[in-house]
């Protein structure tokens, strides 16, 4: 028999467990955290995070403020 639902991507480590919205909101933010952003200074796709809030280019070392879970927060 085959399965008839999948559990992917850094969501799968918790299971069945915590509901469907909940895995799905914590792989998209998940997801944002871990890939390379485009540097404000260089432009190059070398931004991580370092902690909450601080977010350093690997390329120019370039260290600055953003939000939590993206390097610029949206403005209105």
């Amino acid at each position: 028999m085959s399965r008839r639902t999948k559990k992917t991507g850094s969501s799968a480590r918790m299971g069945p467990r915590y509901g469907v919205r909940i895995r799905k909101q914590y792989k998209n933010v998940r997801g944002n955290i871990t890939k390379k952003h485009e540097c404000p200074q260089c432009r190059h796709k070398a931004v991580k995070r370092i902690s909450s809030g601080i977010w350093t280019c690997k390329h120019c070392d370039y260290t600055f403020a953003g939000a939590a879970y993206k390097p610029s927060s949206r403005t209105r």
